[in-house]
């Protein structure tokens, strides 16, 4: 780990450590949020304890061999605005590895317009809405008809005079009609979100659309006044996504490699239970839950056995040791239910449960793909196919072309949305396979027969409630204030700050960092 210097407001890092001596802290959830934070504790002395009920690191940051080669099973990318994740990344030593996306294959298609017709989506817009109807690659898409329609419309109705929306799609159809509502931007949210356009926060979704609204009066010159802001903001070159080359497991593996230089300990496949508090807290996992006496012991090699002298008096209890701080890094559910018993006014489990996606990622031996026939991947217009997504990853991310050779072949095929449970949940692995596979070929428009398939990998995620779903900002809002008003507990995690490393990780840093102050000047009001 890089040497740090003190956050603005401390004192330098030499006190900060003097301080931090013999505080402990435990992380429960070892995804990017958990190790991004454990990072941030133990770089100025804490000794941290990871807690994490999957085998693994990583959260949805996955990673496995398919076909012999290791793949991105989870995230691929991260996205570049902020630069949190770039700097990330480049402190961890892999800023060299970083790679873009591949531009000759073209972008997104969409697949299930009228017709069983596919086409290319339009570049630019704003969560599918254009700027204008008339460009070609738009009315393939909606037809002349459905261009003229929505020109006018939004034309000769009243002007906008206050922008903000409370639905996207409902904004969308008053303004601009249903052809680019189910076509463009259905497509879209489902892909992004897992969820319909009805149920998104615009506002939340593309911060600034309802002040350009405000300000234009017309939703397509909003659309096209926003599209020229951003494109002022972001003249530096690149693209809005990267990846890693070797896949995106890498930089979880260079976190818990950096962690190790701080000894912080790790305690795999061990889910926690509760969390109890008593002057100190303690963290009671399934290896020492009292109420589960059956449950199997804690694994011994997921404990370094090799930390340095001194690093286990703190309270000298291997299976139930007390720390001064509990950072909570886990999904939704996971979370209420371990600080609701802490924190008043908690809910215990969520309002609404969110999206369950599974992802079928498949290699093929498949020549007719070399010519990329759907660009990068597609998105599907909603009840057009019982999958949402596709991406042909050897067309996106070169180095995975060039570590399977010939014409071997990755898709990802995604299935699943908000309040749909994934099409392969009810399904034999044979059947799963064989749905990816039919999907796939329709999606792209080349027949891939069963012996074209190598090897497929299909994983399932629990994802949180879309941040831009309308009301959850101030909900979650709300929640954190509730936990972060508890001394001693801090939270993070794509539940609080929104799906994407891009939003996770620095929010984790933020959370972390607060929760350090707080810990380290506990008691005193200089």
């Amino acid at each position: 780990m890089a040497e740090r210097t003190a956050p603005a407001g401390e004192t330098d890092l030499a006190e900060l450590r003097r301080r931090a001596a013999g505080i402990r802290v435990a992380v429960i959830g070892a995804g990017a949020a958990g190790l991004v934070a454990a990072r941030e504790l133990a770089g100025v002395g804490f000794a941290v304890d990871v807690y994490e009920a999957a085998d693994t690191p990583g959260g949805a940051v996955r990673t496995a061999e398919v076909a012999g080669v290791r793949l991105d099973l989870g995230a691929e990318s991260f996205a570049t605005r902020g630069g949190h994740v770039r700097a990330l990344i480049d402190e961890l030593g892999l800023g060299g590895d970083v790679v873009e996306p591949g531009t000759g294959a073209g972008g997104a298609w969409l697949a299930g317009l009228p017709g069983g017709r596919t086409a290319p989506l339009p570049k630019g817009g704003i969560l599918g809405i254009p700027a204008t109807p008339f460009t070609a690659d738009v009315r393939r898409i909606i037809g002349w008809g459905g261009a003229w329609r929505a020109y006018l419309v939004d034309t000769f109705k009243p002007v906008l005079t206050i922008g903000h929306a409370a639905s996207l799609g409902k904004l969308v159809r008053s303004r601009l009609g249903g052809a680019i509502a189910d076509r463009l931007v259905a497509p879209v949210t489902s892909g992004v979100y897992s969820a319909d356009p009805d149920d998104i926060d615009p506002e939340v979704a593309a911060p600034g659309l309802g002040a350009a609204i405000t300000k234009m009066g017309r939703l397509f010159s909003a659309v096209d006044r926003l599209q020229r802001e951003r494109r002022e903001v972001a003249k530096a070159p690149g693209s809005a996504v990267q990846g890693i080359t070797g896949g995106m497991g890498r930089l979880i593996d260079a976190l818990v490699d950096d962690l190790a230089t701080h000894s912080v300990t790790f305690r795999t496949a061990t889910q926690v239970e509760r969390l109890e508090h008593d002057g100190a807290w303690r963290v009671v996992t399934n290896a020492v839950a009292r109420e589960h006496p059956d449950a199997a012991p804690l694994d011994p090699d997921a404990v370094d056995l090799d930390a340095p002298e001194g690093a286990d008096d703190r309270d000298d209890e291997t299976d139930d040791p007390a720390y001064d701080a509990v950072f909570v890094a886990t999904d939704e559910g996971t979370a209420r239910r371990l600080l609701a018993p802490h924190v008043e006014g908690l809910a215990p489990a969520p309002s609404h449960d969110g999206p369950s996606v599974a992802v079928a990622t498949l290699v093929l031996d498949a020549p007719q793909l070399d010519a990329a026939p759907r660009g990068t991947g597609v998105l599907t217009v909603p009840g057009s196919f019982r999958a949402k997504a596709l991406t042909h990853v050897t067309a996106k991310w070169a180095w995975v072309g060039d570590a399977l050779g010939g014409s071997r072949h990755v898709v990802r095929v995604s299935f699943g949305a908000q309040g749909e449970a994934p099409a392969t949940d009810e399904l034999s692995e044979d059947e799963a396979a064989q749905l990816a596979l039919e999907q796939a070929s329709a999606m792209l428009g080349a027949e891939l027969a069963r012996e074209q398939l190598v090897d497929i990998r299909i994983e399932r995620f629990a994802q949180s409630q879309p941040a831009a779903t309308i009301g959850r900002r101030s909900a979650v809002e709300a929640a954190r204030s509730s936990v972060i008003a508890v001394d001693g507990l801090g939270v993070a995690g794509a539940w609080v700050a929104g799906t994407g490393l891009a939003q996770v990780v620095p929010d984790a840093v933020a959370e972390a960092d607060r929760l350090r102050h707080a810990v380290l000047w506990r008691g005193d009001d200089s």
